[in-house]
């Protein structure tokens, strides 16, 4: 009995140890087959996006319909996986029928083109796979990120003061808007909107919209944000300004946050900082300036003028994910703050992340600071790029943005079909041979608005570039022209005239 039980034993315990060798080996071959799979995929990456994406030869948009991309993508998820090869098609399908938003003719959104250091900062920040919100876990990007911010403020114009970057200005406008609230009213953190009076927030009628859902998100309510007229240009006036402040003020509701913006979506305007600066002053509101878009041009000598102004607000919204190029996301909030209000605002203390009896200065620990509890990194890729070509280099990558937008606009006046709008963003009418002459027709408006969604559809389906419209106060569709990448040449805006013709002749 004695003898059966010990072989028992012993044919368990060869079993189990069969079972781990059997595991220990699958296991060592799926992260072999991992590491193939992500080299292959890799490679597969650079040919078909970074070689033939950037290609003036290739399509930006293989454009198919919903139901036929569908049916190519084959998007079920199923019970078993799939072999290596199938897997590197699905890699190829997704890069051949996206958007190539790095080709030199996507001129479609506030982001374009590709800084390949700034990528490499992105593939080694997704490689690394660590969460920004402390020293221990993040120490190389803890640091990394407090030099990049020092530097974005001194640029603003602050010696001092505190930021943290977010996950797009959306959410940086948000956190100026709470962080606002907290500084007027720094019982409703712990009271919450019962202890605080209706609130007013100003902002011009070209705004980005997440002003009002910031509004929205932190209980302070739509009707509560006092819309502000805007002249020819697009840019606040100062002058509506304040007599939105005094009609909020007749409605009991007290003014505390001014948003103006540096750079507005679709025109490109700069609203008169220091004229709204002196408002604010008067009336005790934090200033924010959402510089979503136009902050990059504290890197031009000949362009900064555009911001006179910005070191006298609160706070600064800033993407380098746009006219720098870092890549998405890469978005800061800046204070000029130096009272700790980011982290006392949002502070929780959760202690089994934030032990006050660490080895090491626990004011590194900065996750406290932000609404998320993970936090992705996104100072690296602009670091990086910052690194490799260095604040000249920058400044450069501004000025020929402009440069190639002044090309543009005066190739623009020498053809008989374009009318522009005369914005720092290239907003533009085609005005194709049937509707020329014809402005006083009733019916003209109604014509030229159907123009720029059908040359859109057509350029989209023939893939030669990508550029978005908009109507706009009154104003039927018209086109917005963005001026981005780095690859970009003036033979690059002659090809977009002639291909905008091209595409528009027949209408």
């Amino acid at each position: 009995m004695r003898v059966f039980t010990m072989l028992r034993k012993w044919s368990i315990r060869e079993r189990e140890q069969a079972t781990a060798a059997r595991l220990h080996s699958l296991l060592t071959q799926e992260e072999s087959d991992g590491k193939l799979f992500l080299t292959e995929a890799f490679n597969v990456i650079m040919e078909e996006i970074l070689h033939k994406g950037t290609d003036l030869k290739e399509k930006v948009c293989e454009w198919k319909d919903p139901d036929q991309l569908r049916a190519l993508l084959d998007l079920d998820l199923r019970e078993h996986g799939e072999s290596h090869e199938q897997l590197l098609q699905r890699v190829r399908d997704v890069a051949r029928y996206s958007v190539k938003t790095c080709h030199p003719r996507f001129f479609n959104q506030l982001f374009a083109g590709v800084d390949y250091h700034a990528l490499t900062g992105r593939l080694l920040t997704e490689t690394l796979n660590t969460s920004q919100y402390t020293y221990e876990v993040a120490p190389v990007f803890v640091l990394m990120e407090e030099e990049v911010l020092r530097q974005l403020r001194s640029l603003v114009g602050w010696s001092e003061g505190d930021g943290i970057f977010c996950p797009g200005g959306s959410v940086s406008n948000m956190y100026a808007m709470n962080i606002a609230r907290y500084w007027a009213f720094p019982q409703v953190k712990t009271q919450g909107l019962w202890a605080t009076p209706r609130m007013a927030i100003f902002t011009s009628q070209q705004s980005h919209y997440s002003m009002k859902k910031a509004a929205t998100f932190l209980g302070i309510g739509t009707d509560n944000v006092f819309i502000v007229q805007v002249d020819e240009s697009g840019s606040m006036i100062p002058e509506d300004l304040e007599a939105k402040i005094v009609q909020a003020k007749s409605k009991d509701a007290v003014p505390f946050f001014v948003n103006a913006t540096a750079g507005t979506t679709v025109q490109g305007a700069f609203d008169p900082l220091n004229h709204i600066a002196d408002i604010s002053e008067r009336n005790g509101m934090w200033m924010h300036i959402d510089a979503a878009w136009g902050g990059s041009v504290l890197f031009s000598k000949k362009h900064k003028h555009l911001v006179a102004g910005i070191e006298r607000a609160n706070s600064v919204t800033w993407n380098p994910h746009k006219m720098l190029l870092a890549g998405l996301q890469c978005s800061v909030i800046l204070f000029r703050d130096t009272t700790n209000l980011l982290m006392h605002c949002h502070s929780a203390n959760a202690t089994y992340l934030f032990q006050q009896d660490k080895f090491y200065d626990t004011s590194l620990d900065t996750g406290d600071k932000s609404i998320q509890c993970g936090r992705k990194v996104d100072c690296l890729k602009l670091w990086l790029m910052w690194k490799a070509i260095g604040t000249h280099g920058l400044s450069e990558r501004v000025d020929k943005t402009f440069a190639l937008a002044r090309y543009l606009v005066e190739e623009m006046e020498k053809r008989e079909n374009f009318k522009l709008g005369h914005f720092v963003n290239v907003c533009f009418w085609f005005i194709p041979p049937s509707l020329k002459g014809k402005e006083n027709s009733p019916d003209y408006q109604e014509r030229l608005s159907k123009v720029a969604p059908v040359i859109k559809e057509r350029m989209m389906k023939r893939g030669t570039m990508m550029v978005g419209y908009q109507p706009m106060d009154g104003r039927v569709n018209f086109f917005r022209m963005v001026v981005l990448s780095p690859q970009l040449t003036t033979k690059d805006m002659d090809f977009f005239l002639d291909e905008i013709e091209k595409l528009g002749k027949d209408l």
